[in-house]
């Protein structure tokens, strides 16, 4: 297994820009804070792996706001996880894995989370994204890849209060789509 010896610091690509409501339209975006994030592989998947539940359906997240998981597929998980825990997830997601066939990769430094939250975030969401965002299609604890514009994101909807949406792109789209919600917000309020 890879050592970790150092740990680079992360560059925040959208700065540290605190919550934003353009226009006063009543949506909130702003960038989420550090996470590690991972993508895990897996064939016949156990129930669980350090504490995580691999068994959900796909097209779910579950967890809370410090270690949360989404199934995208049959065999693909989306990891996030505060990152204190960045060196050892991958251990713990191995140990108890054992000895099926299993990836784990940390792309943390490629993928950026957007939180977008308010009484009208389904609306600037819907501005660049075909999915229906209404209760009965896109309850919380859905998580899916879809389009926001012309970039490819996952999204996610959380339990609870606050921000409920999450956007996860890749960096190099960052600025395209916190741009795009920015814009898609102004034009809602």
């Amino acid at each position: 297994m890879l050592e970790a010896l150092y740990r680079t610091a992360r560059a925040r690509p959208l700065g540290r820009s605190p919550a934003a409501d353009p226009a006063g339209s009543g949506i909130v975006i702003r960038p989420a804070g550090p996470e590690a994030r991972f993508s895990l592989r897996v064939r016949g998947p156990a129930a669980s792996a350090a504490g995580l539940p691999l068994d959900r359906p796909i097209n779910t997240v579950s967890g809370d706001a410090r270690r949360w998981i989404a199934r995208l597929g049959p065999d693909e998980w989306l990891i996030g996880t505060d990152e204190s825990e960045a060196d050892t997830l991958p251990g713990a997601l191995g140990a108890d894995l054992g000895e099926r066939f299993h990836a784990i990769v940390d792309i943390s430094h490629r993928n950026v989370g957007i939180d977008v939250g308010g009484a009208r975030a389904a609306l600037a969401l819907n501005a660049g994204c075909p999915l229906d965002l209404g209760e009965t299609a896109f309850p919380a604890g859905s998580a899916t890849r879809t389009l926001l514009g012309k970039a490819e994101i996952v999204l996610i909807r959380h339990h609870g209060p606050g921000l409920p949406y999450r956007v996860e792109c890749w960096r190099s789209f960052s600025a395209y789509v916190h741009g795009f919600l920015v814009e898609a917000a102004q034009s809602a309020g």
